[in-house]
């Protein structure tokens, strides 16, 4: 997750300076090294509840960062191929995150139900 956030900063440093993709680029930043930030977060969750919370604002950061690379796309700042990988990337990220909540809480269920 943290080599993500590395090739996302590389890939703002190579943006115009101009208000548009300041903005943008500072957006496309923060939600990008918050998925690796929170991610590594997960790993000193205290709870099973803690550890999904924490997986859902890796969720949500990564479907912002998609956003902003879609955005940065549309608008022209980069074309398809230069963003291909990188939202590729962000994409296989966001189903393994989901598939990753989706399985620790049937596993969590599974676990109380055998402790009733």
């Amino acid at each position: 997750m943290k080599l993500f956030a590395v090739r996302i900063i590389k890939i703002i440093d190579q943006m115009p300076r101009n208000q548009t993709s300041m903005v943008t680029g500072n957006q496309l930043l923060r939600s990008a090294t918050s998925m690796a930030a929170n991610y590594s977060a997960c790993c000193r969750a205290k709870s099973i509840n803690d550890f999904i919370n924490k997986l859902k604002v890796v969720e949500e950061e990564t479907d912002e960062t998609i956003f902003w690379l879609d955005l940065l796309e549309e608008t022209g700042f980069f074309n398809e191929e230069k963003l291909s990988a990188i939202k590729t990337e962000a994409n296989e990220i966001l189903s393994i995150i989901v598939a990753s909540i989706k399985t620790v809480r049937r596993n969590s269920a599974t676990s109380q139900n055998r402790k009733s």
